[in-house]
């Protein structure tokens, strides 16, 4: 089993540094291009969701991604310590957003939930979310 964890500011000029740094990590397992954009789009949206809606856009606060890869399988935790989720099922709703007005709002933990082989949402009303993501990487001939 391999492991990272990666805490930084919640801005989103971090969004890139994190995407990137979840894909070196993955890089050890060969994964296929198509594994790789899915990976940073997990993270990418999990991490702009923490600081748009959990944080509201406050930049004083932190995000924390979790990796671990464990033979084939990749687990992810992305938590923040915001707001947190009201209705987690109306969340999870495509195009449902608590900012309506934002360019590609209410997609985020729909494309997450599309990429991934399992998907959970752990939250509590001021005191943050976690999500947890899974997806296997698929084996290459040869290894």
């Amino acid at each position: 089993m391999n492991q990272m964890k990666i805490t930084c500011k919640a801005e989103l000029v971090n969004d890139g540094f994190v995407r990137n740094s979840v894909a070196s990590f993955v890089m050890s397992k060969n994964p296929t291009i198509d594994e790789i954009v899915e990976i940073k789009t997990m993270v990418s949206e999990a991490f702009t969701n923490a600081i748009i809606h959990g944080y509201n856009g406050e930049t004083d606060r932190e995000v924390s991604i979790e990796a671990t890869l464990n033979e084939d399988t990749l687990r992810l935790i992305i938590e923040d310590q915001g707001c947190g989720i009201e209705d987690i099922k109306q969340a999870s709703t495509p195009l449902f957003s608590t900012k309506p007005r934002d360019e590609h709002a209410g997609m985020g933990l729909s494309i997450i939930e599309a990429l991934s082989d399992e998907f959970e949402i752990q939250s509590s009303k001021q005191q943050g979310t976690k999500l947890t993501i899974t997806k296997t990487l698929k084996k290459k001939h040869g290894q």
